[in-house]
């Protein structure tokens, strides 16, 4: 099994209703599918790492309502470690309304609920725990003192850091990123971070390299059907992803980053991670939902293998 990854941030329920088209303003139309499911980027992070045979510890918390028992049950059920994932009193369980038109595309809105409250107190809590980690995995959606907190946990115990910066912030604090090893963006929070435009492969570099400037070690960029682009000081990898035919992008980025988290701390080389977690997130998005769009760590290896197969055929 991989060594241990943290996970320390949200968790929300998905509530996702799949329709033909967006209503305009005032309009009411009627959609054809409506499912609950599990998300919040922190816990998809945690369940798509664990479905790939990862140790995992999860940090969070849940409100005091209908959503919470089914959240925590849910992560258990995946294999990871609920120890640290508190209830708040008084507070509701962060939800986050889902909108998936036809073409896969999809409008998320969040109400972040008890992911607010989760403080650096409860880092201090978990500390025992999380100083036996060898990666920790870092969003956006909960109270940025947290975050920081958090990162100063990690530099002061040697621990690495992963920080998905979404939904991004403009005004983060350039020395507090800069503790992270790797800044896992996609182009619109690129955009968001740095105030530069992001259409293009040498844009996205260009902007990355803004990042690089400002002290972040490796920026890794997320580009959908374009793949990802690895950017360090000393260069750049881009790692194209495979056509696929998308019924749900939905979590597709958090899929990305926990197969990065889990090949690389089970070794690969930051681009080797890359390459995997490009074609993980592109297999995500075949399938509805979004926790449940990830592969398990069998079915993906049976993936690669069987288009192993196919390109020496070809080949």
């Amino acid at each position: 099994m991989a060594q241990r990854i943290a996970v320390v941030g949200s968790n929300n329920v998905d509530l996702i209703t799949y329709v033909n088209r967006i209503p305009g303003p005032g309009e009411t139309l009627e959609a054809p599918k409506f499912q609950i499911g599990n998300g919040g980027k922190g816990a998809n992070q945690a369940v798509a790492a664990a479905r790939l045979g990862a140790d995992v510890l999860m940090v969070s918390k849940v409100g005091d309502d209908l959503f919470a028992d089914s959240t925590v049950a849910n992560l258990a059920a995946a294999g990871i470690d609920v120890r640290h994932v508190g209830r708040a009193a008084g507070v509701s369980s962060g939800v986050a309304p889902i909108f998936v038109e036809p073409s896969g595309e999809n409008r998320i809105l969040i109400v972040k609920g008890a992911n607010d409250v989760l403080s650096p107190a409860d880092i201090d809590a978990a500390a025992e725990d999380l100083s036996r980690c060898r990666l920790i995995l870092l969003q956006l959606e909960i109270a940025i003192e947290t975050v920081y907190y958090t990162l100063d946990f990690a530099a002061r115990h040697g621990i690495e850091v992963l920080l998905n910066p979404a939904p991004a912030l403009p005004d983060l604090d350039p020395a507090k990123v800069s503790l992270a090893t790797f800044l896992v963006p996609n182009e619109s929070e690129l955009a968001i971070l740095t105030g530069l435009p992001t259409g293009t492969e040498d844009e996205v570099e260009v902007a990355a390299r803004a990042l690089i400037a400002k002290g972040n070690r490796t920026v890794i960029v997320t580009m959908g059907a374009r793949g990802a682009l690895l950017v360090t000081a000393d260069g750049k990898v881009h790692v194209s992803s495979v056509p696929v035919t998308p019924k749900d992008t939905t979590g597709a980025g958090d899929a990305f980053i926990g197969a990065f988290a889990r090949y690389y701390v089970d070794g690969f080389d930051p681009v080797a991670a890359v390459e995997r977690a490009v074609r993980y997130a592109a297999d995500s998005i075949t399938r509805l939902g979004t926790q449940s769009s990830y592969a398990t760590e069998a079915a993906f290896e049976d993936l690669l293998t069987r288009e192993g197969a196919l390109a020496d055929a070809e080949g």
